[in-house]
């Protein structure tokens, strides 16, 4: 894999995935196209140089951007890009529709143009809605989709898209869907980072609900060396369910942050309840394990030892995250957003 074109790659898990390719592959040429929307934050490509990484600052939805950064020998496409916070989606869908299901169209489209040999769609576990409290009960790739929210309705249509492009035209596919992400260089307003640099800060901690929601965590890396696999590896047409078996509650995973970080329960306060929230989320990752190999390399302890550790020995990476300045850059080499 040489020639890689990465949408979405000023992201958390889209930056990560960067970083991993580079590094993975020597002679590997990365055209990072992202359009720098709220979560995108050029901060988390620091010390990525311009040798073999070429940052291009575009819409996924926007065809004719696309098709100008998208070289004719590219050997994938990796589509991270997306609008991806459930509770913005609820605010309003507009942006969601737009960005995760046209602009998904645009790429296929252009991949096809421009003769991409694989096409990767990175995909969320929403997609197949809420399980029930039930430990025998998991998500697979055969599970129906279900989709409870606008974000996760947006994730399911862009899914179907790539199928029709296989189906249809013979686009070697493959799709990828994960659970909840955690590590460093997340948007603070994700619910693990929020946690963290609320505590770091002594601040209040807000839980939906009852905080009894389940939720299946994976280190980032872990989720990108899966990704790496299933590019590399993985069947066209297929899709793989990526999880660490790391079921947590979402008050636990609250409690193991004020632990290991020596704060007073008392941070901790319930909020009204997201509407629509689903319930618990369980990945079996069998066929990426059997299929491909792959195993997560952090446990959550060790996982989140890190992300800790990575949280409070980045105040500044934190405070420009939550204040916007990390948007001042943008303004001045890429013109306002």
């Amino acid at each position: 894999m040489d020639k890689l074109f990465i949408t979405g790659g000023a992201g958390f898990i889209g930056s990560a995935f960067v970083s991993l390719a580079l590094a993975e592959f020597p002679r590997c040429q990365i055209t990072n196209f992202d359009a720098l929307t709220y979560a995108g934050n050029l901060d988390n490509l620091e010390g990525i140089g311009e040798h073999r990484h070429r940052f291009v600052r575009g819409d996924i939805a926007d065809r004719d951007a696309v098709l100008a950064a998208l070289g004719t020998e590219t050997d994938a496409l990796i589509n991270f890009a997306a609008e991806s916070h459930v509770d913005r989606s609820i605010a309003s869908a507009d942006e969601f529709l737009r960005t995760n299901i046209n602009g998904t169209q645009v790429l296929l489209d252009a991949g096809r143009a421009r003769g991409v040999r694989r096409f990767v769609q990175v995909s969320t576990d929403e997609v197949m809605g809420s399980l029930p409290e039930d430990e025998n009960a998991f998500f697979t790739e055969d599970s129906p989709f279900a989709p409870n929210s606008p974000y996760a309705a947006s994730k399911a249509a862009a899914e179907h898209l790539v199928r029709a492009a296989r189906h249809t035209f013979g686009l070697d596919t493959v799709i990828t869907r994960c659970g909840n992400n955690y590590g460093p260089r997340q948007f603070p307003e994700k619910f693990l980072p929020l946690m963290l640099s609320n505590a770091l800060g002594d601040e209040t901690i807000p839980v939906y609900g009852d905080g009894l929601n389940v939720r299946d965590w994976i280190y980032v890396e872990d989720h990108c060396r899966a990704i790496l696999l299933a590019l590399l590896e993985g069947r066209a047409g297929e899709t793989y369910n990526i999880g660490a078996r790391n079921e947590r509650r979402n008050l636990e995973v609250v409690e193991s942050v004020l632990r290991a970080l020596d704060k007073p329960s008392s941070l901790i306060k319930f909020v009204k309840d997201r509407p629509g929230h689903d319930r618990r989320y369980a990945i079996n990752p069998s066929k990426v394990e059997t299929e491909l190999g792959w195993r997560p390399r952090e446990t959550w302890e060790s996982g989140l030892q890190k992300t800790i550790r990575w949280y409070a020995d980045h105040p500044r990476w934190i405070e420009r995250a939550r204040n916007g300045d990390y948007r001042d850059y943008y303004a001045q080499h890429y013109g306002a957003l």
